[in-house]
C-alpha cells in the first residue's frame, strides 16, 4: 500500500512540473527567412488535419474534415548540433536557426503524390507521424531535424494530426488519434499509388499509436497488397498498452520485415502516460523479450544512450551518440529488417543480445 502511495504522489508530482512547465514556457513557433548560404536545405511534404492559412507562418489548431497538404523547404543551419533544433525565439536568423524558407500549397493528396514522384530520385518515401502535444510548427522541425541528422537526401512526408499542442491535452490527443485514422490510410494509398513505389512508416510516441492503429485498419478491411507496399515499420518510444499493441500486431499479421521498437526504460514521459492509464508500463519501456515474444518484431533498446533530453522520450533521434550508434548500425548493413536477434540493447559504442 505505501509503495502504490509513493508511485502515484511521484506520478502526479511529475505531472503537475509537466503541466506548469507547459503553462510557463512559450512554444516554439516557425520562422519565415531567407537561407543562409551554408545551410543544409531539407524538403519536405505535409499532410495536415491542421487549417492551413496559405501565405501565414500560423497555423490553425481546430479540429476539421479536411486533409491539407503543402510542400515546405526548412533551412537547418551550419552551427546545427545532432539532435537539437536550433529555435529563433525572436528574430531568425539562418546562421543559427531552423527557417522555413519557403511553402507551397498543394490542391489535395493526389497533387502531392505527383509533386513527391517528380522530386523523388528513387521509390521509397519516409513518413513521419509525430507524437502527443505537439505543434504543427515543431512537427515540422522535428523532421527536418531527423531528415538532417540521417543524411536522407529524398523529400520525406511528415503526417501531421490535430494533437492539441497542450500538456493537458493527453485524453483529446488520444481521441485525435482515432480521428486521423483514415486520413493515414488515405496518405498512405496516395504514396504508394504508382508501380514500384514504397514507404518507410515512421511513428512516434502517441503516432506509434495512430501508425499501429492505421495498419489494422488496412489489415481488416482485406488490403494486403497496401501492407506489402511498406518498406519498413519502426516505432519511437511507442505510447502503447503492450496488451493492445499484441492484438495489434496478431491482426496486421507478418509485414515484409518485423516491426521495430526503439525503447528506453527512462523514458519519463511514458512513466506518466502509464500513471494516466492506469497501467505501470507502456510498450516504449518494455524491459523483456518475453513481453513480445511470438510477435515479428525487433526491439532496440537505448537506454544506456540517454542523455535527459526531453524527458528521454525521443532518445533514438535526439541523442547524439544514439544517432551516431543508429547510423553506424545503418551504414554496416545492419537495417532495421535484419533476421537477428530480436531483442537489442545498445550499450555506448557496443551492442549486447
Amino acid at each position: 500500500m505505501q509503495s502504490i502511495l509513493y508511485d502515484g504522489i511521484k506520478y502526479l508530482g511529475l505531472g503537475a512540473a509537466l503541466l506548469l512547465l507547459a503553462a510557463c514556457a512559450p512554444r516554439g513557433v516557425i520562422k519565415y527567412g531567407v537561407s543562409h548560404p551554408d545551410a543544409d536545405i531539407q524538403t519536405m511534404y505535409v499532410a495536415t488535419q491542421h487549417s492551413i492559412d496559405e501565405g501565414s507562418a500560423v497555423f490553425g489548431e481546430a479540429r476539421n474534415f479536411t486533409l491539407n497538404h503543402f510542400r515546405a523547404e526548412v533551412s537547418v543551419p551550419p552551427n546545427h548540433e545532432l539532435g537539437q533544433i536550433e529555435w529563433a525565439r525572436d528574430e531568425p536568423d539562418a546562421a543559427k536557426h531552423f527557417v522555413l524558407t519557403g511553402t507551397r500549397i498543394l490542391r489535395d493528396g493526389a497533387d502531392m503524390g505527383a509533386s513527391l514522384a517528380g522530386e523523388r530520385a528513387g521509390n521509397e518515401t519516409m513518413l513521419y507521424v509525430h507524437g502527443y502535444n505537439n505543434t504543427l510548427s515543431e512537427a515540422i522541425y522535428r523532421f527536418a531535424q531527423i531528415k538532417a541528422d540521417f543524411d536522407v537526401t529524398e523529400p520525406g512526408v511528415l503526417f501531421s494530426w490535430q494533437s492539441a499542442g497542450d500538456a493537458r491535452g493527453y485524453i483529446y490527443d488520444r481521441d485525435s488519434v482515432l480521428f486521423a485514422r483514415d486520413d493515414l490510410v488515405d496518405t498512405l494509398k496516395v504514396l504508394t499509388a504508382r508501380p514500384g513505389e514504397k514507404v518507410l512508416l515512421m511513428g512516434h510516441s502517441m503516432g506509434a499509436q495512430l501508425t499501429m492503429e492505421a495498419l489494422r485498419q488496412i489489415a481488416i478491411g482485406g488490403d494486403r497488397a497496401l501492407l506489402k507496399k511498406l518498406s519498413g515499420v519502426v516505432l519511437i518510444s511507442p505510447d502503447i498498452d503492450p496488451d493492445l499493441f499484441r492484438a495489434q500486431a496478431t491482426t496486421i499479421g507478418k509485414l515484409n520485415v518485423p516491426i521495430v521498437i526503439f525503447i528506453s526504460h527512462e523514458d519519463r514521459a511514458l512513466s506518466l502516460a502509464s500513471f494516466l492509464t492506469g497501467k505501470k508500463e507502456r510498450l516504449g519501456v518494455i524491459s523483456s523479450p518475453q513481453q513480445v515474444e511470438g510477435l515479428d518484431v525487433r526491439v532496440i533498446d537505448f537506454s544506456a544512450l540517454d542523455d535527459g533530453r526531453g524527458l528521454n522520450h525521443l532518445t533514438a533521434l535526439t541523442s547524439p551518440a544514439a544517432i551516431g550508434v543508429l547510423r553506424g548500425m545503418i551504414a554496416s548493413g545492419q537495417s532495421a529488417g535484419d533476421e537477428g536477434d530480436r531483442f537489442v540493447v545498445l550499450a555506448g559504442a557496443e551492442v549486447t543480445r
